[in-house]
């Protein structure tokens, strides 16, 4: 059973100590019976989080967000598909992004596709299928996406802390391959899925056709740059929230963000 104890709110308080006794209150919460182990990840199971927030919050509210060109609760880009939520408790506001993901926590699509990962054991790509998103695959990411959000009011914030929604030892993810016979390399989908085949007939053209000024540019630099520039588990832990779907998708960018959490950790 969870062990937490409400804090007492002083008459005085203003609304933002109010807050901070609440959010201390919630983060020092202790869901060690609440949380259970799957695959060496740590998860906080929706129901037990929103009865838990509901006790600090009775009057807390949820909202699952609808895509307004079709009604349904999932967004899809050329990146793949995302659920988007958020929690309201005290007038604040939390909102959610999360990919839809398979068991490996690879994005979903609509479609089928294909990624090619680095067998370590091997020392070869291989090539792996990613199934199309199924409804119970969108349902249970909007519950997990529900969960993040509460996080950010405090509850469970600190299972985040060691990153265990993360795998760090997961297989990056060189490129994509959907149903129609496209190939998309994982560059965190700034580029459209067409521009790769196109690159891919210039290899047989002159030299002087080869050069793609826009190729050097990286497109993640500015969120590199902010991951290096952290000084705290606490500030790693909000950019990660903040740009899941770029992070997820992009093999380098997520190493950087284990290996800058592990720099912390040792400090």
């Amino acid at each position: 059973m969870c062990k937490f104890t409400k804090p007492v709110i002083p008459a005085d308080a203003t609304a933002d100590e109010r807050r901070s006794l609440m959010f201390e209150a919630m983060y020092s919460a202790d869901l060690s019976e609440e949380t259970e182990k799957k695959s060496n990840l740590t998860y906080l199971s929706w129901s037990q989080a929103w009865k838990l927030m509901k006790q600090f919050y009775p009057s807390a509210t949820y909202k699952i967000f609808t895509n307004p060109n079709n009604g349904l609760p999932v967004f899809e880009s050329e990146m793949g598909l995302m659920v988007h939520t958020s929690v309201e408790a005290d007038g604040i506001t939390y909102e959610d992004w999360l990919p839809v993901m398979d068991y490996a926590n690879r994005a979903m699509k609509s479609v089928p596709y294909t990624v090619q990962v680095y067998d370590k054991q091997n020392k070869q790509y291989v090539e792996k299928r990613v199934e199309a998103a199924t409804t119970f695959d969108v349902n249970s990411s909007i519950q997990r996406s529900m969960v993040r959000a509460i996080a950010r009011h405090g509850l469970g914030l600190y299972i985040y802390n060691g990153f265990d929604h993360i795998n760090e030892d997961g297989e990056p993810q060189v490129q994509q391959t959907t149903n129609n016979g496209y190939q998309q390399k994982n560059n965190g989908g700034y580029q459209r899925q067409q521009a790769q085949p196109r690159q891919q007939y210039n290899n047989n053209r002159p030299a002087q056709a080869q050069p793609q000024p826009q190729a050097s540019v990286d497109p993640n630099a500015a969120l590199k740059a902010q991951i290096n520039a952290t000084t705290d588990v606490q500030a790693l832990i909000s950019l990660y929230l903040d740009n899941t779907a770029v992070i997820e998708a992009t093999p380098d960018v997520k190493n950087l963000l284990t290996t800058r959490k592990k720099a912390l950790q040792a400090i």
